[in-house]
């Protein structure tokens, strides 16, 4: 491909991860430090009116802001990694292609043995923690099996928070919302169970949003993913991802906190 067209291309795709990116996110904040608490204020009969009206049109933009942020993430991964030849440590490795196969079945299955964990073990802290040992397999089996360099790396530790939550939102938290919001205009109790898990999901996408965004932006920091110096006996780099990882955590924890504190007039 010539450069100036593979150029243009890296732009567009930039410009529309990111617009799609703001509108996927800047609900899913909406919906977790504001509506969640909103919502509790309403009663009966105004959450009756309130909910059909607001959620249905709020959800169509969450979904599809989902869909095409990771669509055109993947294009650009694709673009830049795999027909750039840069997703190995050794750049002149063979097999892309056929690992960009093996990442596709490994994100596949992945969210297929997310989900059972998550709806089949009871103790979320024991859920969240098979899923983060599960997440770190991962990451080492593309570092370690694959080769794949630091900029890589971090890239595909994003596309992996990142595939997850698009297919929480359209495997689980949109078709079960249907389902409350049908209850909720009917009159009816929800089920519980869906809302629990519908909440639960979207809670995990709140947690994984926050290092994602720095895992998107990631390949400005050479000094982060490109040291391979070892501390403890592990790459300084994964220790990074691990520190990015945890403070985002933390991070979200205190903006749930602050949300709940903030009183309407």
């Amino acid at each position: 491909m010539p450069p100036e067209i593979n150029n243009v291309m890296q732009a567009i795709l930039r410009w529309a991860h990111v617009v799609a990116g703001v509108m996927w996110i800047g609900h899913l904040y909406f919906f977790n430090w504001v509506n969640a608490h909103f919502a509790k204020a309403l009663d009966g009969p105004t959450k009756k009116i309130v909910v059909p009206e607001l959620m249905p049109r709020a959800l169509y933009w969450f979904r599809w802001g989902a869909a095409w942020t990771w669509l055109t993430g993947f294009l650009l991964a694709g673009l830049i990694y795999y027909h750039g030849r840069i997703v190995f440590e050794d750049t002149s490795k063979p097999g892309a292609m056929l690992w960009l196969l093996i990442f596709l079945v490994l994100l596949a299955v992945g969210f297929v043995v997310y989900n059972a964990v998550m709806k089949s073990v009871a103790n979320v802290l024991v859920a969240n923690t098979i899923v983060l040992a599960l997440f770190a397999a991962a990451y080492l089996f593309l570092e370690y099996v694959g080769g794949f360099g630091g900029r890589s790396l971090y890239i595909h530790a994003g596309m992996i928070f990142g595939t997850m939550m698009a297919m929480n939102v359209w495997m689980v938290i949109w078709p079960y919302q249907k389902k409350i919001i049908t209850a909720i205009k009917e009159g009816t109790p929800p089920d519980a169970a869906l809302v629990a898990q519908a909440g639960l999901r979207s809670r995990q996408n709140t947690f994984m949003s926050v290092p994602l965004l720095f895992l998107m932006i990631s390949n400005h920091y050479p000094t982060m993913y490109g040291n391979t110096n070892r501390l403890i006996g592990i790459p300084i780099r994964d220790l990074s991802l691990l520190g990015v990882i945890v403070v985002g955590f933390a991070t979200t924890r205190w903006l749930y906190g602050k949300s709940a504190k903030v009183k309407a007039f």
